[in-house]
């Protein structure tokens, strides 16, 4: 049988290993609150990027043009004819 100091020891070394269990156990529980936090964020960002690319585009409105004046044709004055050269016979 043991004795009482050990016993004591080992009660002792129990309580310091719980003791730190528990404290990696409060970190760790934190950690996963955490990132459940950051996943339900990530899908919410998820969600709402898929609805707006659903979301069928604005229609655009109808724009009217306006007509432009119409151009003016040059007026080209025609060349006379040219002259025929008389040709003049010889004899």
């Amino acid at each position: 049988m043991a004795t009482v100091k050990q016993i004591q020891f080992r009660l002792r070394l129990a309580k310091k290993t719980l003791t730190k269990v528990n404290k990696e156990l409060i970190a760790t529980k934190t950690r996963v609150k955490n990132l459940e936090a950051q996943l339900k964020k990530a899908k919410a960002a998820e969600k709402a990027a898929k609805a707006k690319a659903k979301k069928a585009p604005a229609k655009k409105k109808r724009v009217v043009k306006k007509k432009a004046p119409a151009k003016k044709k040059r007026v080209v004055k025609k060349k006379a004819p040219a002259k025929k050269k008389r040709v003049v016979k010889k004899k």
